[in-house]
């Protein structure tokens, strides 16, 4: 049975997509089986592999609303052992359309009971808001992961953040478990990361990776040329960084 991980946080640019992508394709590197779903209707994830979502006939929209499903929809990432159901800017009309849809918050969670035993690992990258797409995406999951990027800024809404999985948990889903906080655009030259570090640790105490996602540019560049970090340049800071995070998740437990 696969390990379900939503990688989930409300505030834009903290390194969600980035790490969504480069998470999914260390794991499917290590051999195991995973599928990215692409939530996001900016569709990120989808063009940072290298697929042209404008040329994908089915993708997570035509899922969700039906009758397509999620097998239907894999599509074979840039290596071995990843697939990847594509997003679509359709996508965002689905949080107005789902609306007046029976079971509205358990559409993915359904589609993922189909396909859960194909694999290893199902990586869900979620769009930067508490909408009805995200509630899917953290009610279809059993980890959440949260990438926090290393600026005061990106601390606030976390508390509502918490509420929601917190709910979720209390009238949804109760196995849904916080796998852990993931530091990003981490710079140890600055002291205020030590003063983040401290406070990240009042939400998530003994749930912080060790790993640190450094503020890197070679992680900025390799979407724009539609690879992950493992094929744009594995040797970066980043792509280290990236390759420690991979192996720290397949062997955490929830």
């Amino acid at each position: 049975m696969s390990r379900i991980i939503s990688i989930v946080n409300q505030k834009g640019g903290v390194g969600k997509t980035t790490t969504a992508v480069n998470l999914a394709s260390y794991l499917a590197n290590m051999g195991r089986r995973v599928l990215l779903i692409d939530l996001d209707p900016q569709a990120n994830a989808t063009s940072g592999l290298g697929i042209d979502y404008n040329n994908s006939p089915i993708g997570l929209y035509e899922v969700l609303m039906g009758p397509q499903g999620l097998r239907d929809a894999a599509m074979p990432g840039p290596m071995g052992n990843l697939y990847v159901v594509p997003s679509s800017q359709n996508l965002a009309g689905a949080n107005i359309e789902l609306v007046g849809h029976p079971e509205r918050e358990f559409r993915l969670h359904n589609e993922i009971l189909n396909v859960k035993n194909d694999y290893d690992y199902i990586i869900i990258d979620s769009p930067p808001s508490l909408g009805l797409l995200t509630i899917n995406g953290l009610v279809a999951a059993s980890e959440i992961l949260i990438p926090v990027q290393c600026e005061y800024f990106a601390l606030e809404g976390l508390g509502q953040l918490l509420n929601t999985i917190n709910l979720i948990k209390e009238h949804v889903k109760p196995e849904i478990n916080i796998l852990g906080a993931v530091m990003t655009m981490y710079d140890e030259r600055h002291k205020l990361t030590r003063d983040i570090f401290d406070e990240l640790y009042r939400y998530f105490p003994h749930k912080i990776f060790r790993t640190v996602i450094p503020r890197n540019a070679k992680l900025a560049e390799a979407p724009s040329f539609g690879q992950p970090i493992l094929h744009y340049d594995p040797l970066s800071v980043g792509g280290r960084a990236y390759g420690r995070l991979a192996r720290e998740v397949d062997f955490s437990t929830i």
